[in-house]
């Protein structure tokens, strides 16, 4: 479990300068330069990363349970799940989807952590799925503060739109159907 914590302090914490320590940042990118200043970004969040893949993992092989949900709300969970992977697409493809939402990438972490917390019921899950629902929503108030780029003028593209929630549906039967359980040995619906 200590590895998890570790995991979790490293990366949403490395995910957090931006929130709690915004000058600081500009300070290090300053120093470092963009390029420097991402890097050790990248590293850090990969290490904090690593940690919580393999201390999640570790944790399941002794779970502690801390509430058993009921079966029906995995059909929940799939529902919330549905729109995930269309915003993880739509974050990084400019379009209505992204200009209506503002910040896709929150939007998914924050309704891929609630769909995970309503159907597992372990410490290691409370840990990790409420940690990051925790982090997702601190960060969307605070970007609420943060000045925003500039919004592109004109008709955006609906283009994007399309390759985002078609891609991101692709992604979810491929998850629902194969990947969820050869990446973290358990089908999302039993």
């Amino acid at each position: 479990m200590l590895k998890l914590v570790a995991g979790l302090v490293i990366f949403l914490g490395m995910h957090s300068i931006s929130i709690f320590a915004r000058g600081w940042r500009e300070q290090m990118v300053a120093r470092l330069g963009t390029f420097g200043w991402k890097a050790v970004y990248s590293i850090v969040s990969l290490v904090g990363f690593l940690l919580i893949v393999g201390g999640y993992g570790q944790a399941r092989l002794d779970p502690v349970l801390l509430y058993q949900p009921p079966f029906w709300l995995r059909h929940v969970t799939a529902l919330l799940m549905l729109p995930v992977f269309p915003l993880l697409f739509a974050a990084y493809l400019p379009g209505r989807i992204k200009a209506a939402v503002g910040h896709p990438m929150l939007t998914a972490t924050k309704a891929w952590a609630l769909a995970h917390l309503l159907s597992n019921g372990t410490v290691a899950d409370v840990l990790l799925f409420g940690g990051f629902l925790a982090w997702a929503v601190l960060d969307r108030i605070s970007a609420g503060k943060r000045p925003q780029p500039t919004p592109r003028s004109g008709p955006l593209p609906i283009r994007n739109d399309v390759i985002a929630v078609v891609g991101g549906l692709v992604v979810y039967v491929v998850f629902v159907k194969w990947a969820h359980l050869h990446l973290f040995g358990l089908p999302p619906m039993p």
